[in-house]
């Protein structure tokens, strides 16, 4: 049976150690299953655009660069013949796919002895819980310090999808923090310590973190506190609404009054230019008619 540290949720070293599932811990590392299973990963990784182009496709060399005979020195067809600077690349790259299958047995397998590499060295620490109530990159760095493991590679494996702890590793260079179903073979190997919530092995899930009070958010506190949230949003709505409403009714008789002023005002400007067109149309008296 292999044992692995246990320690709390702060950090603090348990005074017994954890036993490993018997069934995935047997002990046995398969390094060639490992070495195919490292291979494959790293292949799935390339995009394989690379590219470069030959004497076909390189521009110019259409033309003989001197005669074929009479000049003493080798005979040459083209200035972008391979052996030519600037000329065309013999056998280069070309877009492909470097895709690779697997078995998944045997994906499994590597996983496996990943995990019982990792166990066997010592560098496998099993923590009872990660309660992270809102993310926290300081909380993580110092559980981390706390089980000994600052500064190096870490593989975070929480029992379910962990948003706050993944939120909270995601600003540390030397973190990587997922499901512990989701790690591979690679994820395992790249790191140099892995951390594993106590839930990931026993299937117990673990309890939902505290809030500000201290008490633990479950469904129905979650649940009620979105139909306040709810609530008070309507209750604003409906009180924006009135407003707007009353601001608008008071706003009504000073639009009269104005329109009705205005009104009086374009009925006044016909009558005012009609008596000033007759002002000017009056015959002027002349001097000594009188």
């Amino acid at each position: 049976m292999i044992e692995a540290p246990h320690y709390s949720s702060l950090g603090a070293k348990n005074s017994g150690a954890f036993a490993l599932p018997a069934d995935y811990f047997d002990g046995t590392v398969n390094e060639p299953v490992l070495h195919q299973a490292v291979k494959v990963y790293l292949n799935n990784q390339r995009q394989g655009t690379a590219k470069t182009k030959t004497r076909s496709f390189v521009s110019g060399g259409n033309q003989k660069p001197w005669k074929q005979k009479g000049t003493g020195r080798a005979r040459q067809g083209s200035t972008r013949a391979p052996h030519w600077r600037g000329g065309g690349v013999v056998f280069g790259p070309i877009p492909r796919d470097y895709r690779t299958d697997i078995p998944r047995k045997v994906k499994q397998l590597a996983r496996k002895s990943a995990l019982n590499a990792r166990a066997r060295e010592g560098a496998l620490h099993v923590v009872e819980r990660l309660a992270f109530p809102t993310p926290k990159t300081a909380q993580l760095a110092g559980l981390l310090a706390s089980l000994g493991l600052e500064g190096r590679k870490v593989l975070i494996l929480t029992a379910t999808a962990n948003e706050q702890v993944y939120l909270s590793g995601r600003n540390l260079p030397t973190v990587e923090v997922m499901p512990y179903p989701q790690a591979g073979a690679y994820d395992v190997l790249w790191s140099e310590a892995v951390v594993v919530e106590e839930g990931a092995f026993t299937g117990v899930m673990p309890e939902p973190p505290p809030d500000e009070s201290g008490e633990p958010v479950t469904r129905k506190k979650s649940a009620k506190r979105f139909a306040t949230a709810a609530r008070t949003a309507k209750t604003a709505t409906k009180s924006r609404a009135k407003s707007a409403k009353a601001a608008k009714k008071a706003a009504r008789p000073a639009a009269k009054k104005a329109a009705k002023t205005s009104a009086k005002k374009s009925a006044a400007k016909p009558k005012a230019a009609k008596a000033a067109r007759g002002a000017k149309k009056a015959p002027q008296k002349k001097k000594g008619s009188e």
